[in-house]
C-alpha cells in the first residue's frame, strides 16, 4: 500500500505521546515539543495532538476480531487454544489479556480526543479549531458507540481527567451515553468537511452521517437514520465499487467512507491482524471461517467466496491477505464504513423493526448489493424479509466485526447464537452477549466499577 498524508504526519508526532498503548514501541521525539508540562501552545501542536488520535485507533482494531468476530457464529479459532478461545465459546473471563487490552485502547483514544477539545484556546484559525473538535468528537463517538455495544454501561468521560476520578470509576447509563454520542456526533456533521475536502483517512461529514445513522438504527430511530443515510447516498462522494474484491484491495476506492490506516513494511504504521488471520499466527490461527458461516453461503455466490476464503486454506480469511514482505508489517486498511453498509442500513431503516416490507427502495438498496456480485434479486413489489436482509449483510460484510451487533441490533442474537452453541457444544446465555468489565480496571477503581451481570 502507498504512504498516505495522514500516516505520515501520524509518524512524525508519535513520540509525543506517552500512553500505555504506546509507550512499548515509540521513542522519539517529535519534532517540535509539545508544550510545557503536556501544555500545547500553538496550532501544529494540537494538530500533531489530531494526529495522534488517529494513531490510536490503530491500536484499537489489531484484535478487535477476537470481541466481535469470534464471538459470534462467522468466526473461530483454529485450535481452540488458550484465552482466544474464551471468545468462541462466549465464555470470556475479566481477567483476559486481549479484554482488557481492548478497553485501555479504546479509553486511550477517549483521552486523546478530550485532551485535543481541552486544547483548542491555543488554535488561532476558527475554522481550523472548528475542525480539530469535530475529528475529535468523531472519534471520541466511535469509541463509546464500541465501547457501550460491547461492554454495556460504561464511565462517560469527556474531559481530562486524572486517575481515579469519579468519572473514571462510575459507570453510566447507556441511554446517556448514546445521547452524548450523537451529540458528539451532531457537532461532528456541522463542521467536517466533505471528502474532497480533506486527506484521506481523517474523518469527514459523510462519515460521521454513516455512523450517526447505525447509532440511530441501534437506538430504534428508523427515521431518522433513513434521513442520514439518504444524505450520503445522494452525497456524490461514495459509490460502491464495479468488483467485490475491489473494496479490499483497491486503493482509496470510492466505497470506503471511513478506514483506519496502515502502510506495508513499516514498523510503525503496519498492522499484524492479516497474519494472524493465517495458519502462521499465534494459536495457529485466529478468525478463522466457521463451517456455519461456509454452509450459509450460496453456492452461486463465487465472486464474494472467492474473497471471502483463502484458495490455499478454505478456512483462512481471505479479505485480509497481504502483499507485505514480512507478514507481521502488512498495509491492509481496517473498513469501519463502506456504502455497501450504508444501502443494507437503508433497507434495515426503512423496515423499522417489522419482519418484512415491500417498499421499493429498501428493495433496491438490497438488489443493488447482491446485483454486484451477480447473484438473484427482488422483482418490484416482492417482499424484503428481515431474515433475508440480515443473511444478505453476513456475508457481504464478512469478517469486518459486525456480524454480532447485527444480530443484537435485530433481536435475533439469542434465537441465533443459541442455536448456534448448541450445535457447537458450549453454554450461551443472553448475559453472554456483553463482555464483562476486565478485572483490572475494576480492582484499580477499589471496587467502584462494578462487574456486569453473569461474570
Amino acid at each position: 500500500m502507498k504512504t498516505k498524508n495522514i500516516l505520515k504526519v501520524a509518524a512524525i508526532v508519535f513520540g509525543a505521546w506517552t500512553f500505555t498503548a504506546c509507550e512499548s514501541q515509540l521513542d522519539l521525539k517529535p519534532v517540535s515539543a509539545i508544550g510545557d508540562n503536556g501544555f500545547y501552545t500553538n496550532t501544529d501542536e494540537v494538530e500533531a495532538a489530531v494526529f495522534a488520535i488517529y494513531d490510536g485507533l490503530q491500536n484499537t482494531v489489531q484484535r478487535e476480531f477476537a470481541l466481535t468476530e469470534m464471538r459470534s457464529d462467522n468466526t473461530k479459532t483454529k485450535n481452540s487454544e488458550g484465552e482466544w478461545a474464551q471468545f468462541e465459546k462466549m465464555d470470556v473471563s475479566p481477567t483476559n489479556g486481549t479484554l482488557s487490552e481492548y478497553w485501555t485502547d479504546l479509553y486511550n483514544v477517549v483521552f486523546r480526543a478530550n485532551k485535543v477539545i481541552a486544547s483548542l484556546d491555543v488554535v488561532t484559525e476558527e475554522a481550523t479549531k472548528a475542525q480539530f473538535e469535530s475529528e475529535a468528537k468523531f472519534a471520541r463517538a466511535l469509541m463509546y458507540f464500541n465501547l457501550t455495544r460491547a461492554y454495556g454501561e460504561v464511565p462517560l468521560v469527556t474531559r481530562v481527567i486524572v486517575p481515579g476520578e469519579e468519572e473514571a470509576t462510575t459507570k453510566t447509563a447507556t441511554n446517556t451515553v448514546y445521547q452524548q454520542i450523537e451529540q458528539d456526533l451532531m457537532d461532528a456533521i456541522e463542521v467536517l468537511p466533505s471528502r474532497g475536502d480533506t486527506n484521506e483517512g481523517r474523518a469527514t461529514k459523510g462519515a460521521a452521517q454513516a455512523l450517526l445513522a447505525k447509532v440511530k438504527l441501534t437506538t430504534g430511530d428508523y427515521a431518522g437514520a433513513k434521513t442520514l443515510l439518504e444524505t450520503v447516498m445522494n452525497s456524490g462522494d461514495y459509490a460502491l465499487v464495479e468488483n467485490y474484491s475491489d473494496v479490499f484491495y483497491s486503493e482509496l476506492n470510492t466505497e470506503i467512507i471511513f478506514a483506519i490506516q496502515f502502510i506495508n513494511d513499516n514498523a510503525v504504521e503496519s498492522q499484524d491482524f492479516s497474519y494472524e488471520f493465517t495458519k502462521l499466527g499465534r494459536s495457529s490461527g485466529l478468525n478463522y471461517v466457521t463451517a456455519d458461516f461456509k454452509a450459509n453461503v450460496d453456492p452461486t455466490d463465487t465472486e464474494r467466496m472467492a474473497v471471502l476464503y483463502n484458495p490455499e486454506d478454505q478456512q483462512e480469511n481471505g479479505k485480509f491477505l497481504t502483499s507485505s514482505a514480512d507478514n507481521r508489517l502488512c498495509g491492509n486498511d481496517w473498513i469501519v464504513l463502506r456504502m455497501a453498509d450504508v444501502y443494507l442500513m437503508y433497507a434495515e431503516a426503512i423496515l423499522a423493526g417489522e419482519s418484512s416490507t415491500t417498499n421499493a427502495d429498501a428493495v433496491n438498496a438490497y438488489n443493488m448489493i447482491r446485483a454486484r456480485v451477480g447473484l438473484s434479486t427482488l422483482a418490484v413489489g416482492e417482499t424484503l424479509t428481515k431474515d433475508a436482509l440480515l443473511a444478505e449483510r453476513r456475508v457481504e460484510l464478512a469478517f469486518e466485526n459486525h456480524r454480532l451487533f447485527d444480530l443484537v441490533r435485530f433481536g435475533e442474537a439469542e434465537n441465533v447464537m443459541g442455536d448456534f452453541a448448541e450445535e457447537n457444544g458450549f453454554t450461551f446465555n443472553a448475559t453472554k452477549l456483553l463482555l464483562p468489565i476486565p478485572q483490572r480496571e475494576i480492582d484499580t477503581s477499589y471496587g467502584l466499577l462494578t462487574q456486569n451481570p453473569g461474570y
